[in-house]
Formats: C-alpha cells, structure tokens, sequence
C-alpha cells in the first residue's frame, strides 16, 4: 500500500530480481503484490520472478539483460535473449534458472 503511494510515473523499468516477485494474493480485484503497487505508483514496465530463483543464474540472466537493453534492444528482445542465452549453456539450460522471469507491460 505505501509503495502505490509514491509518485514513480517516470520509471520506465523496476527490476524485481528477488524470489516470487511476481505473485501476490489473488482477490475478485485482481492481484494484490508488489506488482501491482509499482504500477500504481506508475512504473511503466516490471521485470520481476515467479517462482523461487537461483542467486547465480539470477545474477547472470540480469547482466545478460542488461547488455542487450544497452545494446538498443527493446525490454522484451532484451528478456527473450537472455533467457535463449541461458538455454545455451548447459549450467543453465533447464527452466528453472531462466523461464521464472516475465516482464509486464514491456512492450515498447
């Protein structure tokens, strides 16, 4: 409740790079989570985890992410990339180290 609060209409990207950053209770008015408080303060965009995530994989995939944001990619391209990084190398191919990260309203 406090973070819808704030006044974030110029973020463009919070990245949530904790575990189950992505969920929240469900309700008959949607999701309740961090998510929905960072969208009502009026961040544009969210990159965050559904599911408990590996600290070494988590930290790869971010700077992987990183790069192609700085690379000109858009946020989505960005994401999609690293995680077909990921699936490359063998350390870090199953789903677990990389399919648990979605980007919310990353389209741009």
């Amino acid at each position: 409740e406090e973070l819808s609060n704030l006044n974030l209409c110029k973020t463009e990207l919070a990245v949530l790079s904790a575990c189950e950053t992505g969920l929240g209770t469900t309700t008959e008015e949607g999701v309740f989570g961090l998510q929905r408080g960072f969208k009502l303060a009026g961040v544009k965009s969210l990159l965050m985890s559904l599911w408990k995530v590996d600290d070494k994989a988590t930290s790869q995939i971010m700077q992987y992410f990183y790069e192609n944001i700085s690379a000109g990619l858009s946020m989505s391209e960005a994401l999609q990339n690293a995680q077909k990084k990921m699936r490359e190398n063998p350390s870090t191919s199953q789903p677990y180290y990389w399919a648990g990260w979605i980007l919310l309203d990353g389209i741009n």
